[in-house]
């Protein structure tokens, strides 16, 4: 029998994602457990999606002045409390620094909807569709890579997986398609770290 992973997932706004990862823990397609949810956003729906799924959550706001490094050195506190052994950045639009990320090394792992190397940053789908629009590409994709420093979407990379940008594409159906994509290839990421890490504490 697998070792449940345990796992904290961040998110800071609907949590499509998140979801995607609650129906595979809960339908056994992941030897894990979601041990909380974290948002810093108070209205981030993924908070509800938490609550539906009898999951723990927590909101993490940033205090009015307070510095970077002293709120991540309050919300890796925080995380550590539900002694997660993987946390997954899913749809989190802040940047951690090494006060947040010296707390769980090799330890946290982010999705990114772009290639490697590709529209760091935010709003990338996007972006892409709009450099689709002046012809300046034909597809994009999606990325998971690990998040050992503060560099933005450019970690080492666990999975990534081509997705095409179609000529009757609007935004939507773009956005749809890559939501998929992000989905199944986030779930099958975890999935592998899960059984690695179960291999690493099987008895020899």
């Amino acid at each position: 029998m697998e070792t449940q992973t345990r796992i904290v997932v961040m998110v800071s706004g609907g949590g499509s994602n998140l979801q995607a990862i609650l129906d595979a823990a809960a339908d056994g397609r992941l030897p894990a457990e979601v041990v909380a949810v974290v948002s810093d956003r108070s209205d981030a729906y993924a908070l509800q999606r938490a609550a539906v799924a009898g999951v723990p959550s927590v909101h993490v706001g940033p205090h009015a002045g307070e510095a970077r490094a002293d709120y991540d050195a309050r919300l890796a506190d925080i995380v550590a409390g539900f002694a997660p052994d993987l946390v997954v950045l899913a749809g989190w639009m802040r940047i951690l620094t090494t006060a947040f990320l010296g707390w769980f090394p090799d330890g946290v792992i982010n999705l990114h909807p772009a290639r490697p190397g590709e529209l760091p940053g935010t709003h990338a789908i996007e972006r892409a569709w709009e450099q689709a629009r002046a012809g300046e590409r034909t597809s994009t994709g999606v990325m998971v890579h690990l998040v050992p420093d503060e560099g933005v979407d450019d970690g080492p990379v666990l999975a990534t997986e081509d997705v095409p940008i179609l000529p009757d594409d609007d935004l939507d159906a773009l956005a749809a398609r890559m939501r998929a994509v992000e989905h199944r290839l986030l779930v099958d990421t975890i999935r592998r770290l899960c059984q690695q890490r179960s291999k690493k504490e099987s008895p020899v």
